[in-house]
């Protein structure tokens, strides 16, 4: 299998249907190798201080993973975690309120690094 190009996804808004999505697909990408990048862009940030899921019920019954078990998956499969910092400055959250190796950073640090990663936007 030829090696796959790395893919950055950015989570633009605070919809927690989209960030499950998103962490879905880093999922399936790593899954399928190369690198895989999520970012969360300022009012996002927060989605990943609160992992409760309203949905995790019903997602169970169909024997699907709430966001608390993606985020888990993506995690364990090396996906590189970065939060915008103004969206934790507008959030009022520090970087012990995340995920463990979480990264700050901004758009022209993650579009500097961008190589050739193919870029997706939730």
């Amino acid at each position: 299998m030829p090696r796959m190009r790395g893919l950055t996804i950015l989570v633009a808004t605070a919809d927690a249907t989209r960030l499950r999505a998103a962490l879905s697909t880093a999922a399936a990408a790593a899954a399928l190798g190369g690198r895989v990048r999520l970012f969360l862009h300022e009012e996002a940030v927060p989605l990943l201080a609160d992992l409760d899921d309203p949905d995790a019920a019903w997602l169970a019954t169909a024997g699907l993973p709430d966001r608390a078990m993606l985020l888990a998956m993506v995690r364990e499969s090396g996906v590189e975690l970065l939060v915008c910092q103004s969206g934790l400055a507008l959030a009022g959250l520090a970087m012990d309120a995340l995920p463990a190796d979480t990264q700050a950073g901004g758009l022209v640090s993650l579009l500097a690094t961008l190589g050739e990663d193919r870029l997706l936007a939730f």
